[in-house]
């Protein structure tokens, strides 16, 4: 039976290449993003479009509304939308500190807040947090990225057990390097926000350091993790957790046996090149 199903940040990368996929296995499947013109593809093969912008209530609000009175029901949200904006917490605005807190963590929360009456009714519901290899290790200047993937992990955690007795199931998927626009743009900023400042040139060995790990051939494409997020979708009982993608387990695992110092010294080592 064809789910419903409503994806956040379809309009690239990991978030459209699901969106495809579950299309096109059936499913009944709303891709949403600010700039809902990039969807116009995926609309030919079924997509239905949705303009949401996660730090705006209202948004929200009708984005959950039109699922509902289209379909009278949600079975699954997938919350991948979310970015990363890197640089010392010195130079940060607290302005932009927040703004990535209210897209990576109370947007979603928002979303989530909005579908739980559904599918508490329905005695049926799941829910797929996109975090980050970066919620259980971290990295040189990412302090309030890795800030809002600590935050999501807990919360997810927590949400698993308050939504169990409802039928409802919450899945954390923790990508590690994904071959995307992500870590660029994460680079750009870490650059600009410590421009003429005390970390200006460790900040920009660093930026210099990311730009090459994004554009080499080593990290993972998007599709595998759309792959997984499809996987999840059809499977009856999915992990808790899926840690996947380029450095992800050999991170995780080193954050976990070395000391924390030594870590450290290794992170600011590799991301220098």
């Amino acid at each position: 039976m064809p789910k419903v199903i409503l994806v956040t940040g379809a309009t690239s990368g990991i978030g459209y290449q699901t969106t495809q996929l579950l299309a096109e296995q059936g499913h009944i499947v709303y891709g949403a993003g600010r700039r809902v013109e990039k969807l116009a593809d995926l609309e030919k093969i079924g997509v239905h479009p949705l303009k949401l912008d996660l730090t705006d209530e209202e948004s929200c609000q009708q984005a959950v509304a039109t699922v509902l009175a289209d379909q009278g029901r949600i079975d699954v949200l997938i919350n991948n939308a979310g970015y990363g904006s890197y640089g010392a917490v010195e130079d940060v605005a607290l302005e932009e500190a927040k703004r990535q807190f209210d897209v990576n963590l109370f947007g979603l929360a928002q979303l989530i807040k909005l579908v739980l009456p559904t599918m508490r009714k329905q005695q049926s519901g799941q829910i797929i947090n996109v975090s980050s290899m970066a919620g259980r290790m971290a990295s040189y200047f990412g302090a309030w990225y890795h800030a809002t993937k600590f935050a999501l992990e807990g919360f997810s955690d927590s949400l698993r057990m308050e939504l169990k007795p409802f039928g409802i199931d919450v899945v954390l998927v923790e990508p590690g390097l994904i071959k995307t626009d992500w870590g660029l743009i994460a680079a750009d900023h870490l650059a600009s926000s410590t421009a003429g400042g005390p970390y200006e040139v460790a900040a920009r060995q660093t930026a210099n350091g990311m730009k090459k790990q994004y554009q080499g051939r080593l990290l993972s494409q998007p599709i595998l993790i759309a792959k997984t997020l499809v996987k999840i979708v059809n499977q009856k009982k999915p992990r808790a957790r899926y840690l996947l993608g380029f450095a992800a387990k050999p991170l995780v695992f080193l954050r976990t046996i070395l000391p924390a110092r030594l870590f450290d010294a290794l992170m600011r080592r590799v991301v220098k090149g």
